[in-house]
């Protein structure tokens, strides 16, 4: 089996002088407690401190979440083998999903995204949202904690036909998991060429968004306003920057993934709440996505 290469706890101290092992020990106990949760490694203990600004109650609820809602969410967090999986690799041609080198002037990391396939008619949404989700995994393997993320995003070749692709539950719930459950800052979402598909589908997730994320939206009608929030020369060649093609970035993407793929296929089988062992009431899928009512904070003392 090949070493998957992730960020370590002693890497991590070195790099946040706010991380106190203490913390990370206590957050080790209180999980111990919670039997239904799987063994959570230290490394990921201290990103989910570190998306959390390093408030233990709000991590406990943040480490909650994420097990949880990836336990009961199998449409995007299962069958996520990066070689053979066939709508997966469909959506990599379909899709470009990248990280991009160098950061912005307040320490930002940068995730570019583009559909680069017109043609709708095989467009799978759900492989769609599960490549985000597998590239925002890598990020937190590779990337460990950072000042946070911002996103551009290019949206010329979104139609209606993609649009009419989508699943607006499934939507909501991924986005439930973005922000209730990833560990992760977000600083920024950028749009640029925006077609009126893809204002369409802007307007459809805003209902799902809080207030903080919305406020991080920006639409650009050219590149001239994209600088003041990131360097262009990051961005790919057919944006006008320095970084590359998106298809050799692309392809450098999916073989990156590819290279994880033993972390992808044990995160599946390991990495999953136990509801059997759940002390209080289990975790139902319509309670948990707040589809009926809102969602429940559990009881983490």
């Amino acid at each position: 089996m090949s070493i998957i290469k992730s960020v370590t706890l002693e890497e991590e101290i070195k790099k946040n002088p706010q991380l106190k092992l203490s913390d990370v020990q206590l957050l080790k106990e209180w999980c111990k407690k919670q039997s239904h949760l799987p063994k959570v490694e230290d490394s990921f203990l201290a990103l989910f401190l570190h998306s959390n600004y390093y408030q233990i109650e709000p991590t406990k609820i943040t480490i909650e979440n994420y097990y949880t809602i990836r336990t009961h969410l199998p449409e995007i967090f299962c069958n996520r083998d990066p070689l053979t999986e066939k709508e997966l690799r469909q959506i990599f041609k379909d899709i470009a999903l990248i990280r991009l080198n160098g950061t912005t002037k307040e320490g930002y990391k940068i995730i570019y995204g583009k559909l680069v396939n017109t043609d709708s008619s095989h467009y799978v949404f759900t492989a769609h949202l599960k490549y985000s989700m597998m590239l925002l995994d890598l990020c937190f393997l590779m990337d460990g904690t950072n000042n946070g993320y911002t996103f551009i995003a290019d949206g010329s070749k979104i139609s209606f036909g993609h649009a009419t692709r989508m699943n607006p539950l499934l939507l909501k719930k991924s986005l439930h998991y973005i922000q209730e459950a990833a560990p992760i800052r977000l600083k920024g979402l950028h749009y640029i060429n925006v077609s009126p598909a893809a204002e369409f589908i802007m307007n459809l997730a805003k209902p799902f968004m809080k207030k903080e994320i919305i406020d991080l939206i920006h639409f650009h009608s050219s590149l001239e306003t994209v600088p003041e929030y990131i360097p262009i020369n990051l961005l790919p060649n057919e944006e006008g920057g320095k970084a590359g093609s998106i298809q050799e970035l692309s392809d450098m993407q999916v073989k990156t993934l590819e290279e994880y793929r033993e972390w992808f296929l044990l995160d599946e089988t390991t990495r999953r709440v136990n509801e059997a062992l759940r002390i209080e009431q289990k975790t139902l899928p319509n309670t948990l996505f707040g589809i009926e009512g809102s969602f429940k904070k559990l009881d983490i003392d």
